[in-house]
């Protein structure tokens, strides 16, 4: 019988329906749980059952070469003992997409090892991703470039359909971010540009410009600046003379610079080559060695899984997103996380795991930005925290504690960034029409419009529609014919600007 809904009462993570404890597999690691020593894995049959997925021998091996019991493998895994041994024997399988990376995770798989877990993909036929999308390709510079060339619009080495990613396909992408390993990037035999640290500061100033712009007045006309960007940084790469240190920090700056033309190009409302983007960002991210930026990319794609894909992929990104880096100092980076995760359980209807998150991020958020949070993530605050929440309430059906967790985020929004104000005021005066005071809803409603002047965003413009709706099934008062009339006659200005 499935066990219902669980979360771990220390991070809030879901549970797996095989682990009857109160701790996901990380917590229970940090609570003194026994290793795996590194003298196990080097045993011939173990790297050959790694190499083919082959998850209960295994687990069987491992656990007979460490000396270690069925229960402090329980320890490690999270699963429980019986579950532990049905794998061993083989009456039980490893499924679901979240199952395989905490299992990984759990047992600390070598650093050197983790390319064996490639070798099930490396023979798999291609189908309908291109060479450049396909997760089992090599993640190597090269292949970075190639994958964000084609993202931008450059030239595809073959004829093949581009399909959305997600599922399994997607699941492979995160692993395998994980568990690849980073190349060397130095390039001393370049026949371009010195890459020097000024001149990757210079373009670091540029995307952050960008950044910035696109908080205050949405995506616009960004998202093309972003690509020309993004183009002389992949020409750096391929032709430009750099050690090192200094080709890790250019592909960090490729990561960063991918990520926000992949969230315009989703903000402009172009899912796919939102998606293309933001899958090269994450291989960029990958190349700098940097796991913020890995956890950066996967928390774009995070909100691309919830927006206009499959929500369970939002939860997947942010969970591994956070595992990446368990071994820093970023409650801010965690709390944005967190707010990820929360709205794709929000998505499935999982509330008691979408409070849990939205919980642990709001008491991360308190404690202030820590030494390893990045640059980027200067925007995480209690109105935002709260703004999450309330799209989380209202996507449940939540309908008056999204209206009273809106409200209260009204006080303590960010008055200089607009486009988010705008889009959680219109969000919480969605929530006040629907349920059922359609005055308060006009008003906060009236308050959006008068923001959204000047700010270009594909998808501010769907819940200005949504929030017209709402107004139109309100009933017909004095108070909801201004404000539709006033809401579609500035979309009209809007869809001819």
């Amino acid at each position: 019988m499935k066990m219902p809904n669980r979360a771990c009462t220390k991070c809030g993570s879901a549970l797996s329906q095989y682990n009857s404890g109160s701790l996901c597999a990380p917590c229970s690691r940090s609570d003194a749980a026994p290793n795996v020593p590194d003298r196990a894995w080097r045993d011939p049959l173990v790297q050959r059952a790694l190499a083919e997925w082959d998850f209960g021998t295994l687990l069987r091996l491992l656990r007979r070469r460490s000396g270690l019991s069925q229960m402090q493998m329980r320890a490690l895994t999270g699963f429980t003992q019986s579950h532990i041994s049905g794998l061993e024997n083989g009456r039980k399988q490893l499924g679901g997409r979240d199952a395989i990376i905490d299992l990984l995770t759990g047992l600390g798989v070598p650093a050197d090892l983790r390319p064996l877990l490639l070798t099930p993909l490396a023979g798999r036929p291609q189908t309908v991703v291109t060479e450049a999308l396909d997760p089992a390709m090599p993640w190597t510079a090269d292949r970075m470039v190639t994958s964000l060339e084609v993202a931008v619009g450059g030239p595809v080495k073959r004829r093949s359909v581009l399909a959305a990613l997600s599922g399994s396909v997607l699941t492979q992408y995160i692993l395998q971010s994980a568990v690849a390993p980073t190349e060397a990037l130095a390039a001393e035999t370049g026949d371009g540009t010195r890459v020097t640290v000024p001149l990757l500061e210079s373009l670091q100033s540029t995307t952050n410009a960008l950044r910035e712009m696109d908080a205050a007045s949405g995506s616009g006309s960004l998202a093309g600046t972003a690509k020309q960007q993004l183009r002389v940084l992949l020409g750096l790469m391929k032709t430009g003379t750099y050690n090192d240190r200094t080709g890790r920090r250019l592909a960090a700056v490729t990561a960063d610079t991918a990520m926000q033309a992949g969230w315009y190009a989703l903000d402009g409302g172009n899912h796919d080559a939102a998606q293309r983007l933001l899958l090269g960002a994450l291989r960029a991210a990958h190349a700098s060695g940097d796991s913020r930026l890995r956890a950066g990319a996967l928390s774009f794609l995070a909100i691309h899984g919830y927006s206009v894909g499959d929500p369970r992929d939002a939860v997947t990104a942010a969970r591994t997103a956070r595992q990446a880096i368990s071994d820093k100092d970023a409650p801010a980076l965690h709390a944005m996380l967190l707010t990820r995760q929360a709205r794709g359980h929000a998505r499935l209807r999982e509330e008691r795991h979408a409070l849990a998150a939205l919980q642990e991020a709001e008491a991360l958020c308190a404690r202030g930005a820590g030494e390893d949070d990045p640059h980027w993530l200067y925007w995480i605050n209690p109105g935002e925290i709260l703004g999450q929440r309330g799209s989380a309430y209202l996507e449940m059906g939540k309908l008056a504690e999204a209206a009273s967790t809106f409200a209260q985020a009204r006080g303590v929004l960010s008055q200089e960034e607009v486009r988010t104000r705008a889009q959680f005021l219109s969000r919480a005066a969605t929530a006040q029409m629907r349920a059922g005071d359609a005055d308060a809803g006009c008003a906060i409603g009236e308050e959006v419009l008068m923001l959204v002047n000047g700010v270009h965003s594909a998808r501010l413009n769907e819940h200005l529609h949504s929030m017209l709706h709402e107004a139109r099934q309100s009933g017909d008062t004095v108070a909801t014919r201004s404000f539709v009339e006033h809401g579609e006659g500035l979309l009209r200005e809007r869809a001819s600007a």
